[in-house]
């Protein structure tokens, strides 16, 4: 077909020169796809190699601890994706002897591979015929066909799949497939699309109809729900602190915090000064408190916005169960208690 044609054609010619395209090794392939979900190739790249140093092979991989990969992940977000990468390497290792499954149906078994993951790994690494669906996809797709389906409706999911894989080359369709959604990422973004220079300029019909800024459509998501965290940074006489697991169900479970008091708003000075001598860890304990970071730190999430402050709590004693402060850098934290060790410059 002329379109995949010329966009293999233009693929040829534009591509970047990124690690993962010089290989069909299915292990650093998923790895790059797990790595570049929900994140930009600037960002995820030292990601990616920071992985293979650490972890050269699937076998590397599964007899890590959680908390090593949790940490290597540290500031990528979305910590389910690392805790399924860890959990499916171990599978692969006890369950298959390391050997990745080699077709679509079976690769959608493991576990946080989904149709796109197993799509890119099934055609890049075994030149199954099956088309990958991203951002990046759905917005070529919706503008070069004038498709007017929401993209994050299942009526959008099945329609443009169902398109894409009229379209993938049967007979390249790793080619295929990487080069649409490189299209999409360097010459059909989401803004500012460079429509004057396109290979399809012809016969793209948001360009003709002058849609190309109202495609795709997508139904608008939820309002994100507000949330208040107040962190209690412990340092005591000792040169000690506190960090707990996140052991529920959640974005950061399994990943270390300083002890947390919530609230419904944001609260000041004289109301915190109320709540954290309830706390079960200063009560009988000497301490004076203050608050850090005068400007609430933002941290915004898919689904919500934490409203976040680090209130210092020095203790006039020794912190019996506390850990040295030398060693608060070698847990595994969310970013934005990551980028508060970092400021605050424990010593």
């Amino acid at each position: 077909m002329i379109f995949s044609k010329t966009l293999i054609s233009w693929y040829s010619n534009n591509k970047r020169e990124l690690p993962w395209r010089q290989t069909s090794n299915p292990y650093y392939i998923w790895l790059s796809e797990i790595i570049l979900q929900q994140t930009q190739i600037v960002q995820g790249l030292p990601y990616y190699e920071a992985f293979l140093k650490q972890f050269p092979s699937i076998f590397h991989l599964a007899n890590a601890q959680e908390s090593q990969v949790l940490k290597l992940w540290q500031g990528l977000g979305y910590y389910s994706r690392a805790r399924n990468l860890h959990a499916t390497a171990k599978y692969i290792v006890d369950e298959l002897d390391g050997v990745f499954p080699n077709t679509y149906q079976e690769l959608l078994k493991l576990k946080g591979v989904g149709d796109y993951t197993a799509s890119a790994i099934a055609s890049i690494c075994f030149n199954e015929p099956e088309a990958v669906v991203d951002g990046n996809v759905y917005r070529v797709l919706s503008r070069y066909f004038g498709i007017d389906t929401p993209i994050n409706s299942s009526k959008g999911a099945n329609e443009f799949k169902q398109l894409a894989h009229q379209l993938i080359d049967k007979n390249n369709p790793a080619e295929f497939n990487q080069a649409i959604m490189e299209f999409g990422a360097l010459q059909c973004k989401p803004q500012n699309p460079n429509c004057v220079v396109c290979p399809f300029q012809d016969s793209c019909v948001a360009l003709k109809n002058n849609r190309v800024s109202e495609l795709p459509v997508k139904i608008k998501a939820a309002k994100a729900k507000k949330k208040y965290f107040n962190f209690l940074v412990l340092v005591s006489e000792d040169n000690k602190t506190v960090l707990e697991k996140r052991k529920e169900k959640g974005i950061w479970q399994n990943l270390y915090q300083f002890p947390l008091i919530e609230t419904e708003h944001e609260v000041n000075y004289e109301t915190f000064n109320q709540l954290i001598k309830q706390h079960h860890l200063l009560k009988k304990i000497p301490f004076e408190v203050s608050l850090y970071n005068k400007d609430t730190i933002i941290h915004k999430l898919s689904h919500q916005h934490l409203y976040t402050k680090f209130w210092i709590v020095t203790i006039n004693a020794p912190l019996a169960n506390g850990i040295p402060i030398s060693e608060v850098r070698n847990y595994a934290v969310p970013i934005v208690i990551g980028n508060f060790i970092e400021t605050f410059n424990f010593q």
